[in-house]
């Protein structure tokens, strides 16, 4: 049972956080430990498991990012990494972008750090702006959700390697 099924809401990138807070609360009271101490050891075993699994569902689906990753793992999207390809021409833009970042490494100028950054935070707005709408009209059916989910993964992987040339240009900065 995938934790969406567990909560009993539907499959989908923005949640309605205070209905899951609410099933989160309901399964945390219906499936603490302390109301089966005089239970069998192995009704007391599989509630401490749904216990577990309450708070792993809630702490994935709580947080945007995470429920992204999860709804993709669990639609089979992510995999090898050869399965999983940014499209050319992001990364055709992105090696433009390292290679400046490389130069900074050698010869750091704190404009040219400012400009990639403001660029990093550009195409990250972009990236949102684009992807805004699918993920708020998601649904679990019909034709659309193949050629939507694979316009998610594809935000997903560029989203994810732009976090990383954030952490690499913080890494940067904190060297200077």
């Amino acid at each position: 049972m995938d934790y969406f099924d567990f909560y009993d809401l539907p499959v989908c990138f923005v949640l309605d956080e205070g209905a899951l807070r609410r099933k989160f609360l309901q399964k945390s009271k219906e499936f603490h430990p302390d109301f089966y101490t005089l239970d069998t050891e192995e009704k007391q075993e599989e509630i401490l498991a749904l216990s577990t699994k309450n708070n792993e569902a809630y702490k994935v689906l709580s947080d945007s990012k995470k429920r992204l990753k999860y709804i993709l793992e669990q639609k089979g999207l992510l995999g090898d990494a050869a399965k999983n390809k940014m499209s050319p021409a992001f990364l055709m833009e992105m090696m433009e972008v390292n290679e400046a970042v490389m130069e900074l490494q050698f010869d750091f100028d704190a404009t040219k750090y400012e400009q990639i950054q403001k660029e990093v935070a550009a195409r990250e707005a972009s990236l949102e702006e684009k992807i805004q709408p699918l993920l708020e009209n998601y649904t679990d059916k019909g034709e659309a959700e193949k050629t939507n989910l694979k316009k998610i993964l594809d935000y997903y992987l560029e989203k994810r390697y732009l976090s990383r040339l954030h952490e690499n240009l913080a890494k940067l900065e904190q060297g200077v």
